[in-house]
């Protein structure tokens, strides 16, 4: 088979980078034998015409990853992996002459492994993550050297995905976990962010804070409903100067400024992956993760639920999917009002005083979600990510000098794109002293 193994050897040689979009500069640690084709990246040679098997790819994240890179870069063969064959067929259509469907179910390891014959590189975003008990796309890819990229956004999911490791190494396959917008695109912000510090400052990165807001499901779906009441039944694990600390989900809100376009929301403690592993990566010592929705009785909604229901219920997958069933037809006519706006902030504050910000707006998350998840996709068959099962901000899953590229291609289409500044320069309403000093 065409397996990441050989493609993982030809990248590594590294000989050329893919070309930044034109909605968004060149990197200037780009090569200088990229070349712009329009609104297009052009991979190298070898890899141009890779096959990249998309599950879920029926669904809202999985589809929005298929269309991201079908336009991004026309030359890769799209498999549109699911089980609806109707649902496949539209998706196909939408994609073009360079793509097919593929019937997969991901809890049958036969049928898994017999989808990944002759492919490249899988995206397994298939959700929802939480309370799964076994990896099975992840080991499935290693056994058929396949590459690998998940949209997990689960604590438990992300670790057991880890252990994997030493497999994908033996194997000499690439693997990304957490590899969507948040987490995904997040960690890679954070990373940056301590970067740039520990280069400029003489103070230590001490504090690291995700703030996420979507309005209403952000046009995702059912997933991310079922998403949001799984993580209801998780106890939020946060860090507070290295003491791994644990704190009732859908508490602790704040109101957090998120800049032009979103403004000020009400935001929750949850228990999200990249808590624990830019603690662990980055060598943070105080990390915490929050997130908020709108209109705001949804938040009153989910914090009703986590006191008045019963944990295990929550954590119980058939017994959350009869619950999104049944809200899915409300929440489908109030998000056709609420829209789906999406914006990350993250925080870093260190010990001298130093306190940068980065901030990521889109004005739809079921678009940004698909070019969070391209990127991706597209550092793995640049070469950017070397063999092993990878969190983003690792410097083995995404290279430092590949991070300002995958920053940029993710950010396309956003209103509001910064990184490195201080919390006045983004806030709709910074906090000002007597003398008209902003801090």
């Amino acid at each position: 088979m065409a397996g990441a193994s050989s493609v993982y050897m030809h990248l590594k040689s590294r000989v050329s980078l893919c070309n930044v979009t034109a909605a968004v500069t060149s990197s200037p640690s780009s090569s200088s034998a990229e070349a712009q084709i329009g609104n297009r990246v052009q991979l190298p040679e070898k890899t141009r015409n890779s096959r990249v098997l998309v599950l879920g790819g029926t669904g809202r994240v999985g589809g929005s990853t298929a269309i991201a890179l079908s336009k991004l870069c026309p030359d890769l063969q799209i498999l549109v992996g699911g089980r609806n064959r109707e649902k496949g067929a539209n998706m196909v259509a939408t994609l073009g002459g360079n793509s097919e469907f593929s019937e997969v179910n991901i809890d049958n390891v036969k049928s898994l492994e017999a989808a990944l014959k002759d492919v490249d590189l899988v995206v397994h975003a298939a959700g929802p993550f939480q309370q799964a008990e076994k990896c099975t796309v992840l080991e499935a890819a290693l056994q058929t050297k396949t590459a690998y990229v998940d949209v997990c956004d689960d604590t438990a999911y992300s670790l057991r995905a880890k252990s994997f490791n030493s497999r994908a190494l033996a194997a000499n396959v690439p693997a990304i976990t957490t590899g969507g917008i948040y987490p995904g695109v997040s960690n890679v912000m954070a990373a940056e962010l301590v970067r740039a510090a520990r280069s400029e400052s003489k103070g230590k990165p001490e504090r690291l804070r995700f703030y996420y807001y979507t309005a209403g499901t952000g046009g995702a779906g059912p997933t991310i409903l079922a998403t949001s009441f799984l993580l209801l039944g998780e106890e939020v694990v946060a860090f507070n100067k290295g003491e791994k600390i644990k704190l009732k989900p859908y508490s602790g809100m704040l109101t957090i400024d998120f800049g032009k376009g979103i403004g000020k929301k009400d935001v929750y403690l949850l228990n999200l992956p990249e808590v624990r592993s830019t603690h662990e990566v980055l060598g943070v010592p105080t990390v915490s993760a929050r997130f908020g929705t709108s209109p705001f009785f949804w938040n009153w909604g989910m914090a009703a639920m986590t006191s008045l229901l019963p944990a295990e219920l929550l954590r119980d997958r058939s017994k959350v999917q009869q619950m999104v069933d049944l809200f899915d037809p409300v929440v489908r006519r109030v998000d056709s009002i609420a829209g789906e706006r999406v914006s990350m902030r993250v925080d870093l504050e260190c010990s001298d005083g130093r306190n940068t910000v980065g901030i990521f707006s889109h004005k739809r998350l079921s678009v940004s979600v698909g070019n969070a998840t391209a990127a991706f996709v597209l550092a793995i068959l640049e070469g950017s990510t070397e063999p092993g099962v990878w969190f983003p901000e690792e410097t083995e899953g995404i290279a430092i000098e590949a991070r300002e590229l995958l920053l940029k291609r993710a950010a396309q289409g956003t209103f509001n794109f910064v990184m490195n500044k201080p919390s006045w320069m983004v806030e709709t309403n910074p906090k000002e002293l007597g003398l008209g000093i902003y801090v």
